[in-house]
């Protein structure tokens, strides 16, 4: 089945669906109430949430938090209005073609711009999965007191787990990440419970701050909050499993389906905005305007929540969420690394195989940092990734919002004038805040 088509402005072959094995998998009922229909419909937004939950974005929330106190809010607000929009538009484009945000790169493009695209796409990949190895032997070393470096080879064994889960099929996957979800937002629940923070002050950090733009050093972390937050890999991921759903094909089906997958993907985003949240909150309550301010470091702000709280329980719940986060990240990496491998090569690789490659890019560079120069090396390590993730973020974008306002590939489903400007506007906002975010690290 390698015969090239063209079909509604796509190059693609035939018979070629994203992770084929549980493609239209999940049957979706054509009667019944709305919540029977959005139930079937809920899980892909919750997988996608995870990547705004990952231990990549806890040093910058931590810090941003100890630094300014409640100040950042409202970027991170801001950054999950972008997600929103983002993820919108990538569970569009599968639906209405088909094809995942990398199929449609390889179909669009002349073959070394695909091939460019594919390759920082592993880069950011690689990238993500070393802040999920790092952070997942953070967790278990502050938790159980395991060295990072064994702390990251048990992580590399998940790959196990993920493989037992997989072939029991996708609702299985979806429910272990819901559960996983829960678990890091009754922690942080508690965290705030514990924490007391000025509920008036949270109030006022939720608007944007002209200081946020006038101060260097609060721009930068702002800058670091939006780079992590919004992650290339996402929209590659949800543009492939909202195709997991059995929907009827026609117009109105389709319609039907960005319906309901809509409000999973912005359900499930406003979690994800609550712990992005309550992680500053919790840092800006226990560490702003104490001795403690230039805490940046997860391992440290787990061992001062304790005395500074006056709990016996908040660096455990702490704990327990960092290592729920880690395991969640690296269940939805591994499909992003099926999906984009797949789509931009074409090529059909054993899940197993897919998972080792990442596992090892990932398990080398951790290994040596954290042998040669130990806790704090992580640390850095685990910022580094996210400027990976920065740099590749735009290669992501900017073909999402092409495809999605291409008369042509959309066939009547195409964006809207509105929703074209605000894109546009979105992808520059993005384009100019990480070229600065890249300038700032590098020089």
């Amino acid at each position: 089945m390698n015969t090239e088509v063209l079909k509604n402005g796509w190059r693609h072959e035939l018979a070629n669906h994203s992770l084929p094995e549980v493609y239209g998998s999940i049957k979706v009922p054509t009667t019944g109430s709305f919540w029977r229909k959005l139930f079937a419909f809920t899980g892909p937004g919750l997988m996608v949430a995870v990547g705004y939950m990952d231990p990549g974005n806890w040093a910058t929330d931590i810090a941003g938090g100890a630094q300014f106190g409640y100040a950042l809010l409202s970027v991170i607000l801001i950054s999950n209005l972008f997600a929103m929009l983002l993820q919108h538009l990538s569970l569009k484009l599968g639906i209405v073609t088909g094809r995942d945000l990398a199929q449609a790169c390889r179909d669009h493009f002349s073959k070394p711009v695909a091939m460019v695209l594919w390759v920082l796409c592993e880069i950011a990949i690689a990238a993500c999965d070393l802040a999920e190895v790092i952070g997942s032997a953070i967790a278990l070393n502050l938790l159980f007191g395991i060295p990072l470096t064994v702390g990251v080879i048990i992580t590399a064994l998940d790959v196990l787990i993920i493989l037992y889960f997989q072939s029991k099929g996708f609702r299985i996957i979806e429910s272990i990440v819901a559960g996983l979800i829960g678990i890091i937002f009754l922690c942080f629940a508690y965290e705030i419970a514990v924490s007391q923070p000025a509920i008036m002050a949270i109030m006022g950090g939720l608007l944007p701050q002209p200081q946020i733009v006038s101060n260097p050093a609060m721009l930068y972390i702002a800058i670091g909050i939006l780079g992590a937050t919004v992650m290339p890999h996402n929209l590659y991921l949800h543009s492939s499993i909202v195709q997991t759903r059995n929907y009827d094909k026609t117009d109105a089906g389709k319609r039907h389906a960005i319906k309901y997958a809509t409000i999973d993907s912005t359900a499930s985003l406003l979690l994800a905005f609550f712990v992005n949240a309550a992680i500053l909150i919790l840092a800006a309550a226990a560490f702003h305007g104490t001795p403690h301010e230039s805490v940046a470091d997860i391992s440290d702000a787990y061992r001062l929540l304790d005395p500074l709280l006056g709990s016996k329980y908040a660096a455990t719940f702490f704990g327990i969420a960092l290592l729920a986060a880690g395991l969640n990240s690296t269940l939805t990496g591994t499909l992003a690394g099926q999906i984009v491998m797949e789509g931009f090569l074409n090529i059909q690789l054993k899940p197993w195989l897919r998972r080792l490659v990442t596992r090892l890019l990932a398990l080398i560079p951790a290994l040596i940092v954290t042998i040669w120069y130990g806790e704090k090396g992580t640390g850095q390590l685990l910022v580094l990734s996210q400027v990976v993730l920065s740099m590749q973020l735009s290669f992501a974008v900017i073909p999402l919002v092409l495809f999605t306002n291409d008369k042509t590939k959309m066939q009547g489903f195409e964006n809207s004038v509105l929703v074209k400007v605000i894109s546009w506007i979105v992808a520059s906002i993005i384009v100019a805040l990480n070229v600065y975010l890249l300038w700032k690290t590098f020089f």
